[in-house]
């Protein structure tokens, strides 16, 4: 999504729209408070990022989804909808 950050692994390093965790510096120092929270709340973003993908996956169509583009777009998009409707009962 244009112009939205992106939580990252390490294949998205070198990507401005992806927030990657700080790493341990080479030296082997400590990492400075701020950035070990900032990880901390990485971490916390990140399970439930990924929680809400393999809740997702319950549904078939996006556990056998091999779309391209904007395909995988709109199925996660109707899934999530459906969930929500599956929620207010």
């Amino acid at each position: 999504m244009p112009g939205h950050a992106r939580d990252g692994r390490g294949g998205y390093q070198g990507n401005r729209q992806v927030i990657m965790p700080y790493r341990r510096p080479r030296d082997g120092s400590e990492l400075r408070a701020w950035q070990h929270e900032l990880n901390t709340v990485h971490k916390r973003v990140r399970a439930c990022v990924e929680h809400v993908f393999a809740r997702m996956k319950w549904w078939n169509i996006l556990r056998n989804c091999r779309r391209k583009r904007d395909g995988v777009h709109h199925a996660t998009h109707g899934i999530a909808l459906m969930h929500n409707l599956v929620i207010a009962g």
